[in-house]
């Protein structure tokens, strides 16, 4: 079971993904918890601000130290210890061997960033790591969050019908091969004529051989970063050898 206790500004962001499929099932099961806290609830003013404008002068508001310090101490109490998170453009790259690292956690407390951030000495003093989902620009980091705890969510035990699911999953070292399902003729098209055969060995090496055809052409950093082994090797050959000639 993981516990994610999330601080954000709009907790009603999470209502609608966390009742829908997986992540409602695995709450269901108890596999999964999550706590909501709104940052606004340890603001002192009648108003509940929660930013303020920065000292340099630029564009955006920023999230107020105090509160975010008080929030951050108090929640962390409140359980085992756990790591806090802030979901940041930031941060370091999330993919799928950040997720199979931090799913071995019990407890996690996730900060979702707004406006132009947080301030600098929080970060230093109570934020163990900070997260990006992606190269672009996000009005917070509820969104992200929720990517986190999703993929989080795949590697528990027992979260997916098909407990050899998250062991199929093509991420992070090749993509996967095209999938095709009934009708047999849809737009004048049929599903290549090995996926029909019923003959299982030639459809593995069919899947494998479109794995990696795919991976090429799309993802080609994979074959990098994961060493082909010397099957692997030999089909990329053959398979480049293949785009020649068309």
């Amino acid at each position: 079971m993981i516990q994610f206790d999330i601080i954000t500004l709009f907790p009603e962001i999470f209502a609608s993904p966390l009742r829908e499929s997986l992540l409602n099932k695995a709450r269901e099961k108890g596999l999964l918890k999550i706590r909501l806290f709104n940052l606004r609830d340890w603001a002192t003013d009648k108003h509940k601000t929660a930013d303020d404008a920065p000292f340099s002068g630029s564009d955006g508001m920023v999230l107020k130290p105090g509160i975010l310090e008080k929030a951050i101490t108090e929640i962390r109490k409140d359980g085992e210890p756990a790591p806090v998170i802030l979901l940041s453009p930031q941060g370091r790259r999330f993919d799928q061997e950040w997720a199979q690292g931090l799913a071995r956690l019990n407890r996690i407390i996730l900060v979702c960033g707004r406006y132009a951030g947080m301030d600098q000495r929080v970060i230093d003093r109570m934020v163990d790591l900070e997260l990006s989902i992606g190269d672009y620009v996000l009005s917070g980091g509820e969104i992200p969050a929720l990517v986190v705890i999703e993929a989080l969510s795949r590697l528990i035990p027992g979260a997916l019908g098909n407990l050899d699911s998250p062991k199929n999953d093509s991420f992070p070292a090749r993509l996967e091969s095209d999938q095709y399902t009934r009708p047999r003729l849809f737009q004048e098209r049929e599903p290549p004529e090995v996926l029909l055969s019923g003959d299982h060995k030639k459809i593995e090496a069919w899947r494998k051989k479109e794995s990696l055809r795919k991976t090429l052409l799309r993802r080609p950093d994979l074959l990098l970063r994961f060493p082909l082994t010397e099957d692997e090797a030999a089909i990329i050959s053959r398979i480049k050898k293949e785009l020649m000639e068309n």
